[in-house]
């Protein structure tokens, strides 16, 4: 007599089916990214290294050029926002260079020659790097209220700011993801990057007032998707109107999405 299988449940057919399966697929390659995470602690102790030295750097260096400037605002309260923006937008870029070292390594192949959804290389990727954020975000805070950092709104205005930042740090996943796909090696994927994020994090509302910028540069700096975030993220901190602000910080948000998910799987399926 011959055994006989149960059928797979991704063969149950129908949409409800096939998005059951690329979420759980999706979820077994985020646990697989976060597990590789907890074997090299190392990458996520340099993961929080660099905005701590932000924090540091721009509360102690800058911060007294900068306050008089601000009207009555403290910089450390201006500026910790912005680095929860920043942090998200720096840690997109490991988006690039995990994936590359995924095909350099032949591990693409072996996904693909898997029963799994297609899009679950990149959505576990991006999935995995969203809770990444999450607790170098966690750190951020702690480590901006040591430094004098108080919230003035409220605490789930507050916490809407985080969700604010961990959509955006998503959002950015995606740009970093068609990246990776598209060179192909961490080292080509991690130069690609950097040319992308230091003007959107430095010509940006994330460190100092935009008013504060030669003219020329102002109208970039002042409605680039970094500077919507961060000044969405201010106001729910500091208090405010905040409506418009976030609506806008959101549809950059789904925009990004929009546009570069698309362009990661097109660069997947022609790579893999």
């Amino acid at each position: 007599m011959t055994a006989v299988s149960p059928p797979y449940p991704r063969h149950l057919g129908g949409i409800a089916g096939r998005i059951s399966t690329a979420v759980r697929d999706g979820l077994a390659v985020a646990w697989r990214n976060l597990i590789a995470l907890r074997r090299v602690p190392r990458l996520l102790v340099f993961s929080t290294i660099q905005p701590l030295v932000f924090v540091l750097m721009f509360r102690y260096v800058f911060g007294g050029v900068v306050e008089p400037a601000l009207h009555g605002v403290s910089y450390v309260d201006f500026l910790i926002p912005g680095i929860f923006v920043q942090t998200a937008v720096f840690g997109a870029m490991n988006t690039a260079i995990g994936l590359a070292t995924d095909m350099q390594t032949g591990l693409m192949e072996r996904f693909r020659s898997l029963p799994m959804a297609r899009s679950a290389v990149l959505v576990g990727r991006t999935t995995a790097d969203l809770a990444r954020n999450v607790f170098v975000v966690s750190l951020m805070t702690a480590v901006g209220f040591a430094l004098g950092f108080r919230i003035h709104a409220g605490v789930l205005s507050f916490l809407g700011g985080i969700l604010l930042v961990l959509a955006f740090g998503f959002a950015m996943s995606w740009i970093f993801a068609a990246v990776g796909m598209a060179v192909g090696d961490p080292e080509t994927a991690q130069a690609a990057a950097f040319p992308v994020l230091a003007p959107l994090v430095f010509a940006s509302a994330a460190f100092v007032p935009v008013a504060t910028m030669p003219g020329w540069l102002q109208g970039f700096a002042d409605h680039q998707p970094v500077s919507k975030t961060a000044e969405a993220v201010r106001i729910l901190v500091l208090g405010g109107p905040a409506t418009t602000a976030v609506w806008q910080a959101l549809a950059w948000d789904a925009g990004l999405v929009a546009v570069f998910a698309p362009l990661g799987v097109w660069f997947y399926r022609r790579a893999v």
